[in-house]
This record gives C-alpha cells, structure tokens and sequence, in this order.
C-alpha cells in the first residue's frame, strides 16, 4: 500500500525530551472542571491547572500562553536549562474574567536554535507573595543556519462527531505518540473543536461496544454563546495527553468551520432548531473571541481583533504560510462562476499569499490550507464546501483564485511550496501536473492530507480534474463516521534534511506507522 514508505527515523541527541521536574509538571492532574481544586480555593492561590502552551515560535521569538482559576499576574521566566540558573523574567499581563482567565507573554530576544525552559507562575494581583504552583515547558527556537533540520507534525480535527475523550482508551492518545517523536512544532489544520457538536456521555458502536466520553455543561449542547465556545475549546485541555504535548511542543494553529458551524460561511443565516442564535456572523465573532483566547498566535488578539492568516518564518529551510479559508469567503454554491475576486480566501488575502510568497527566502514553502484543492466536498446535493465543484473543465467559481495563485508561482519562479491540509477525515497524497489538467499554466507541486486527530472518519471524495490530481495514497474507511475506535487517526509529518535540504513527507497513523513516503528536492518551482 505505501509508496516508498520508511520509518525516517531521527536521533533525539541533538535536543532533549522533556525528562525530569518538567515532565512531572507537564502531567499535570485532571483540571477541575467547575474552577480551583478544594485546596488551592482554601489558600487563594492561583492555579494554572490547564497547562501552558507557546505558539508561532521563530528564531527568537515565542507567545507563551496559560489560564488560571481566578485573577491573576502572570510572569514567565526562560533558561538554558531545566536547573532555571541565570534565568530571565518577563512580566505578563493581569489575567481575568475578560479573556477568560487565559493570557498571553510574548518572549522575543531569545537565542535561534536552542531548547528554551520556561515556567509560568501565578499570583494574586493584590498580594505577589502568594503564589500557585509553577507550571513548566519546553520548545526550541527555530535555526539561523541552514545545516539544521526541522521536523514537525500536521493534522486537525479533534472531538468530532461526538467522539470525545474517552478515559477508557486513555484519551487522545495520538498526541502522546507525536509527543513521543519530538518535533520542532505542530501544525493545527483547523476545527480544533466541534462548537456544533455535542459530547454525549456514552455511543453504542455498531458491534455493541460503548464509547465512553468526559462530559462538561458547555459540551452538552452547541455552542452560542461566548461562555459555550470558551467551554468548547476548554474540553480539549482536560486531556493529559494533550497537555503533555502542549509542553513539549509549540503549535502553529489555523481554524476552519467547526470552530463555529459546519460548512458556515460570512452572512449565512440558519436553519437549524438546535440555535437559537441563526446569525453565523455573530457566532463567529464569539468563536473568534474564544479561538484568539485560547491559542498563542501572534497575529489574533485575546479580544478576537486581528487576523489568522499570517506567515510563521521558521529559519532558512521553512516559511509556513497559513491561510483562511473560512472567514473572507464567498456564499457555498454550485461553484460555476466565470468570474469571482472574492472565491475562498477573499481579495486582500489573495494578495497578501502571493506578495508574501515572492519575497520568501525559505527553502520550502509549506502552504497551510484549511481545505484541500482538489478533493470535491459538498455542501448538500447542488452546492460545495472547498475549492473544487466536480467540473473538470476550465477554472469557474473559488478554482479562479487558485488558478490566479498557482500561475502567480509558476511565472515568479517561486520554488518549493508544499501544500499540506486535512479536513476529509482520511489520509491522502496528491500530485498535481498540467499535463493532466485543463488548467495548464502552473508547474506541478504536490497535496497531502491528514487528520482526524480524534473523531469520525469518513470515505473518501471524488477528484476533480481542473488541475490534474492523480492520487498516489489513499487511506479511507469504506462507510461514514467510524470511530476512533475502529478505524486509525492519522497525522502527518514533515522532515527537512539540514544538510540536502530534501523534504521528506510522510502519512502516519496513530500507532505512528509510516504509511506513505514521498521524498522532494529543493529549488525546484514544481516537483
């Protein structure tokens, strides 16, 4: 089944696993689910239970996040080592009720390339003597110079069709497995939540097994209001695995449409019993507000102002650019447009990925993309959710963009972009080639997919032929909304040879096998 698969295994010397007091801190206990622990209420100290997370690292830079159970002063301090000598403090912000008790401390002027050992401690604004246990992690700076190689992991899709944290099977387990493969960071393709689904206690499987779940208010119902998407996205953290993993390893996270509602897009009024709220523009803001809460990304504010698209320059080999494909879209449609600025990705940003794109210095290019290109995914019987509506045909509808873009690449010369996604709840490789295509003005380049991290898998979608995909894997169950119990999650994984500067992409399944392998070389604009 797999193409040229290897363990493309790599020696952990060159950076330490978490071992030691920062692994003991990073298993932290089950948080409370209602607030602070009996003890911590007693002595008012401030609790960081929910573990500590950093985001958008660089060669010098990090956003290190935490939540505490009540008010208070968050201060960070980073060192060489796990011993915290010679360390150097920063002064974070006053966490409250606003942001839901979670706050952010950028770090800059850090050192490129090396392991980073940080702790957050909390205490009582009134009183900075009293003080909650400190919380510790881990993450390494990315590289100045070239010799140096970069793993990293991608995947997406987490509690997804009422597939929650099941204690029986030991939670999300997939993350310790990509915990325990150390990457430089983790990639998170979108719907890190299920707003609009609900978490049930218990799931009847088809052969009479029950699926357990951990269960909170917030996740009994969808999410409207702003206290129910914070709630949402706050289920994820009960999980050890994932705590340990947000120690270890910093993120670089994206959203797609379950933050707020399958398949929704700007200015769509519902027609769903279950909300009471029909205006997605106004969930949105909500989930936004709670997304920009809740992960460190440098260019979304705590309040929801800002933006997700952005570029993470990750040294000489990487530039990473994610891309939003929900926000700035047009209406879902049947896709046979003639003409259409807005497509999937709306003007502005448009301009901003091929702007950003021609003056990256990287190696490789990855192109962070919320849905895939050529997967056909629809969005009832006549309209579709993605890029690609079935026609095989000349570019029509959201294909124009893409077809804008990938002319733009070829014409500039830009070489090594990589397009990595998930979303289908399948694993996959595309290669794209003009000539197979009725759009011929590109240069190939190549797609793969991961996911779901922990929910449904689903059979795969139909390929259409605009820009020339041939599917090299496919791994799929054959019937809807198998369990994690009964079909594998899956994750991707990305290695960069410091010294060929070859990328090596590999599909993964939970258990880490290697289930398809494909080798890239460098400088090229299509591959």
């Amino acid at each position: 089944m797999a193409q040229g698969a290897a363990a493309g295994g790599r020696a952990f010397g060159r950076r330490s696993v978490l071992h030691g007091a920062a692994a003991a801190s990073a298993a932290l206990a089950l948080p409370a689910i209602g607030g602070a622990t009996p003890a911590q209420a007693r002595t008012g100290r401030p609790s960081a239970d929910w573990g500590v997370q950093v985001g958008d690292v660089t060669t010098g830079s990090g956003l290190v996040w935490v939540r505490s159970d009540r008010p208070a002063r968050m201060t960070v301090e980073t060192a060489a080592t796990e011993s915290f000598r010679h360390a150097r403090t920063w002064h974070g912000p006053v966490i409250g009720a606003g942001t839901d008790f979670t706050g952010l401390t950028s770090l800059r002027g850090l050192p490129p390339g090396e392991q980073i050992h940080y702790r957050v401690t909390l205490a009582d604004p009134d009183d900075p003597r009293r003080t909650g246990e400190p919380v510790t992690g881990t993450f390494r700076t990315a590289p100045v110079k070239r010799g140096e190689g970069v793993r990293f992991h991608w995947s997406g899709d987490l509690a997804g069709q009422g597939w929650g944290i099941n204690p029986d099977r030991g939670g999300y387990r997939i993350y310790e497995e990509m915990r325990r493969r150390n990457p430089d960071f983790f990639l998170c393709s979108g719907d890190n939540i299920y707003a609009d689904g609900p978490i049930t206690a218990s799931v009847t499987l088809p052969d009479g097994r029950v699926w357990r779940n951990v269960t909170t208010e917030e996740k009994s119902k969808v999410a409207e209001t702003l206290a129910e998407f914070r709630g949402a996205f706050r289920y994820n953290l009960l999980d050890d695995n994932l705590r340990r993993f947000n120690a270890q390893v910093p993120t670089i996270t994206q959203w797609d449409d379950h933050e707020v509602r399958n398949n929704w897009y700007p200015g769509q009024l519902l027609d769903d019993d279950r909300y009471t709220e029909k205006n997605v523009d106004v969930l949105a803001a909500r989930s936004l507000r709670a997304f920009g809460e809740y992960f460190p990304i440098r260019t979304l504010r705590p309040d929801g102002q800002g933006r997700v698209y952005r570029v993470v320059h990750h040294g000489p080999l990487l530039d990473v650019f994610v891309l939003d494909m929900r926000t700035y879209r047009n209406a879902n449609s049947d896709g046979r447009q003639t003409e259409d600025a807005q497509g999937i990705l709306g003007a502005e940003q448009l301009r901003w990925l091929k702007r950003e794109l021609s003056r990256s210095r990287a190696v490789w290019k990855v192109i962070a993309s919320d849905m895939p290109l050529g997967l056909v995914v629809p969005d009832g019987k006549t309209r579709f959710e993605a890029v690609a509506q079935g026609d095989p045909g000349q570019p029509l509808g959201r294909e124009l963009q893409i077809a804008e873009l990938l002319r733009h690449i070829k014409h500039r010369r830009i070489t090594g972009t990589v397009w990595l996604t998930a979303d289908v709840h399948y694993t996959s490789a595309q290669h794209y080639d003009p000539s197979r295509a009725a759009f011929k003005d590109f240069e190939p380049f190549w797609e793969f997919v991961s996911g779901p991290l922990n929910a449904g898998g689903f059979p795969s979608l139909k390929l259409d032929g605009t820009f020339g995909p041939e599917q090299r894997f496919l791994k799929a169950p054959d019937r809807a909304n198998t369990s994690p119990a009964e079909t594998p999650q899956y994750f991707g994984e990305i290695d960069i040879d410091g010294g060929s500067g070859e990328l090596t992409a590999r599909l993964r399944q939970d258990s880490g096998e290697v289930l398809f392998s494909q080798t890239l070389q460098p400088g090229r604009v299509g591959q």
